[in-house]
């Protein structure tokens, strides 16, 4: 081999050197395969609630944080209830029993009850939620920042209310009938009490609820069967 052959082939070996080496796997792949999806990245920047996909609650705890003390939304929501009930009855129905007649002292625990329902009441079952509507089917008015759902939750209290009165003059006549007291519609035997009425109001309320929770589910069935319509 002459001295030019072997110095042709010291340049093409300094040449091949100074290129850049490319994997098989990059010569596999051409520019066009790193395209960027405008049509996902536009999808995703005008995402909205409204936009977005239903998502079930079953699915949704598979991706929530879990503690060792977890309490079910329905025991939450139940406690809740029943303790501003209880203290409603408290303050209200006990505070101004000595100033206020029967009817009208009936009157004034039924407004409050409905504020105490969706100024506080619903106000804290949000501020509970983990995601948005988590409480909702707990709430019989669960529309956020609606000028009419303080009437409605004070006429629904008053509806619950009279219930919880029916309630105690049922008892009142039972435990009387059994003790043989004739004049049954003049005597007390069971007083009204923050506890007992707190558990009235709340097992008439868990009553309407479900059937407002039943009736929901009836009609979105229905739509489901027949198309979405």
């Amino acid at each position: 081999m002459t001295k030019d052959n072997k110095a042709l082939k010291t340049k093409d070996k300094e040449k091949d050197i100074d290129k850049p080496k490319i994997s098989g796997y990059a010569r596999m792949h051409t520019a066009s395969d790193y395209t960027l999806n405008t049509a996902a990245v536009d999808r995703l920047v005008n995402a909205s609630a409204e936009t977005a996909p239903e998502v079930s609650e079953e699915e949704l705890r598979k991706y929530k944080q879990s503690s060792r003390f977890h309490f079910p939304t329905w025991l939450k929501a139940s406690f809740i209830k029943f303790w501003f009930a209880g203290a409603a009855c408290f303050f209200f129905f006990w505070g101004l029993g000595t100033y206020l007649a029967n009817l009208d002292l009936i009157i004034v625990l039924a407004v409050a009850l409905g504020f105490i329902t969706d100024l506080l009441c619903n106000n804290l079952l949000r501020f509970l939620e983990k995601y948005e509507g988590e409480y909702d089917k707990w709430m019989m008015f669960p529309k956020r920042k609606k000028f009419w759902t303080l009437p409605a939750n004070v006429i629904y209290s008053c509806f619950l209310l009279y219930g919880v009165m029916y309630s105690y003059s049922l008892i009142n006549l039972i435990i009387l009938s059994i003790k043989g007291v004739q004049d049954a519609e003049n005597e007390i035997a069971l007083g009204v009490e923050p506890l007992l009425f707190g558990l009235l109001y709340l097992a008439f309320d868990l009553l309407c609820l479900g059937i407002k929770n039943l009736f929901i589910r009836i009609v979105n069935d229905a739509k489901i069967k027949n198309g979405g319509k």
